[in-house]
């Protein structure tokens, strides 16, 4: 099986879809920062970068099976400015979509912020899914679903499937996912699907509360005893809007690129360390630490890796993704 993984950060599709069990034999990787590239190069040496997104549609690669992209999503996030598909970082989305048009994938997934339910009064996502039926013959299918189910951390994010109806007889769906009632009493919401003659409607659940908000730290995660969120490990006297510290059992501030968020564990306030970060996204200890720079193997730096762990999707929750997917593929 052959993927192209677009935007592709520390390799988050790559390493959830492998470790789900499907075989994957070759791979092809987009990006353009230089730290994160030099990571995935590290972590999959035999992958073959092929520059930005932009340049995969210039190129003669093998058709790939499966293409995934996180676009950038800055510009949906509720915590950023709401320029939606307006946005530069977004409107990168369509170079996505001209890559799918081009290799016609078996499947692809899309990953992206909550917020994107809801920019624009809700016209933007309505447009992507448009531009997404209109690449012709896919499918598509949708859910918003949430890291907590299966890692201590709840964080909320829209994936959506679309797979091609010609590479497939009777295909198995993959949505909705059901809660895995082991970290959280997180609310599923219900999944949707689209084709080309059908509209489906989203709920008005849907973008009603604020995403990203909270990361539960257990044993498990930090490896001893139970811990105190903090917002603001730097700012322990300056006042802010809200609470700047949580209950022992109550979840914490979500993980994200921009913040630094810490924890009191019961003698001091300290930050998340990168290991820490990395197991709230399910990656094993230690992921981000090093990049292949043009063959010189280099440590990254603390804001490197956490900038990283922020923007990446969750191996797990791409891990249960994937799990379903391959009964299709068999």
């Amino acid at each position: 099986m052959i993927l192209m993984d677009l935007f592709s950060g520390t390799g988050g599709f790559h390493a959830g879809l492998e470790d789900s069990g499907l075989h994957i034999k070759k791979v092809y990787f987009s990006e353009i920062d230089k730290h994160a590239i030099a990571n995935y190069k590290f972590n999959f040496p035999y992958a073959q970068y092929i520059g930005p997104v932009e340049e995969s549609v210039n190129q003669t690669f093998e058709r790939p099976n499966i293409i995934t992209f996180g676009s950038p999503c800055q510009d949906f996030s509720i915590a950023g400015k709401r320029e939606g598909l307006s946005g530069a970082k977004s409107s990168l989305i369509e170079q996505a979509i001209a890559t799918i048009t081009h290799y016609r994938p078996d499947v692809f997934i899309w990953e992206n912020v909550k917020g994107a339910f809801t920019s624009n009064n809700r016209e933007d996502f309505w447009a992507i899914i448009q531009a997404f039926a209109n690449i012709g013959n896919y499918d598509i299918e949708w859910q918003l679903v949430n890291t907590a189910w299966i890692l201590p951390q709840n964080r909320e994010r829209i994936y959506l499937i679309g797979h091609l109806r010609e590479s497939f007889g009777n295909w198995r769906e993959v949505f909705p996912l059901t809660e895995i009632n082991r970290v959280s009493s997180a609310k599923v919401e219900r999944s949707s699907r689209f084709q080309a003659s059908v509209c489906s409607t989203i709920t008005t659940g849907y973008g009603s509360k604020p995403t990203d908000t909270y990361v539960l730290l257990k044993d498990s995660i930090l490896r001893k005893g139970y811990a105190q969120a903090v917002l603001t490990p730097d700012r322990l006297i300056k006042r802010q809007n809200g609470r700047r510290m949580k209950e022992i059992d109550e979840p914490s501030f979500t993980l994200t690129a921009q913040e630094r968020h810490g924890i009191f564990d019961g003698s001091r306030v300290r930050r998340l360390t990168e290991k820490e970060c990395e197991r709230l996204q399910g990656y094993r200890d230690n992921w981000t630490q090093y990049g292949n720079y043009d063959g010189d193997i280099k440590e990254l730096s603390s804001t490197q890796r956490y900038k990283l762990c922020g923007n990446a999707v969750s191996k797990l929750m791409v891990q249960w993704i994937g799990s379903k997917m391959k009964l299709n593929f068999r």
